[in-house]
């Protein structure tokens, strides 16, 4: 009786995890460049049966499983939606290719978030210098690993398609950049670092410069998040009955427990 209890919760604590999975999702369903999370399921391992015969005879096929396990949870790395806000520092970056960016721990990190702000930065090498930040206080990196810095006097900010920015005052040129955009061997294999950036890993390979082809910016916009409520909600509700079944397997189980305890022997 013992094993039905505990595999039956194992069914209870993985699915309580997807549920969580599946709540992070629904709450970052307007969060810029976030990537929604998918949980996948695998069979636990099997023992053999009690009754040890030939192979691939029927006294041989007992084997037996002990429940389920989290196989893994999987980012949807998919090109999100795209909603325009007329912004001069609001970007998508169309394709498998990534901003990069500075957090405070000097540790570069790759998003799809790419709603910029220009921020006069006290450490700025002139008085009043601006630099580009993300929404989350980190710099936006340049195509050389370096922090992008905006012109003091700048009024108008153009982006080209291959990220390329030109700082006018008026009518003007007074500054230029390129944006730092790179991509990955393995872009499922990046590391979720939270506020919607990501971390190189073994998995992922090394961070390389993307090519004009592999991307396209488009200024004025930004990616929103990959989730679909639709497909949440339907796999809540099979979340929901699962686990549901998964708790009376466990109850049926611990009732029967009590039974044989109960027994008495004459």
């Amino acid at each position: 009786m013992y094993e039905q209890i505990s595999i039956a919760a194992t069914g209870l604590y993985q699915q309580q995890r997807r549920l969580d999975v599946i709540a992070d999702n629904i709450a970052n369903v307007n969060t810029i460049g976030f990537k929604s999370g998918r949980l996948d399921f695998r069979d636990a391992m099997y023992t053999a049966g009690y009754i040890p015969g030939p192979p691939y005879s029927p006294e041989e096929n007992q084997q037996k499983g002990h429940g389920v396990l989290t196989s893994q949870i999987t980012k949807d790395m998919s090109n999100g939606s795209i909603q325009e806000t007329g912004g001069q520092l609001d970007f998508v970056l169309h394709g498998e290719a990534f901003f990069s960016v500075l957090d405070a721990r000097n540790n570069t990190h790759y998003t799809k978030a790419g709603n910029f702000y220009n921020v006069v930065c006290p450490m700025a090498e002139e008085p009043g210098g601006m630099e580009l930040f993300t929404d989350q206080g980190h710099h936006v990196l340049d195509s050389n690993g370096d922090v992008i810095k905006v012109p003091s006097n700048t009024t108008i900010v153009e982006a080209t398609p291959d990220g390329h920015l030109t700082f006018y005052n008026g009518l003007d040129p007074v500054g230029e950049a390129q944006l730092g955009i790179y991509t990955f061997q393995n872009q499922y294999g990046l590391s979720y670092e939270g506020d919607s950036e990501f971390a190189v890993t073994e998995a992922s390979g090394e961070a390389r410069a993307a090519l004009p082809e592999e991307y396209t910016v488009i200024q004025g916009a930004v990616e929103m998040s990959t989730v679909s409520l639709a497909q949440e909600m339907q796999l809540m509700i099979r979340s929901q009955r699962a686990f549901s079944l998964a708790a009376r397997a466990l109850k049926t189980g611990d009732d029967m427990e009590q039974l044989a305890n109960g027994m008495k022997t004459a």
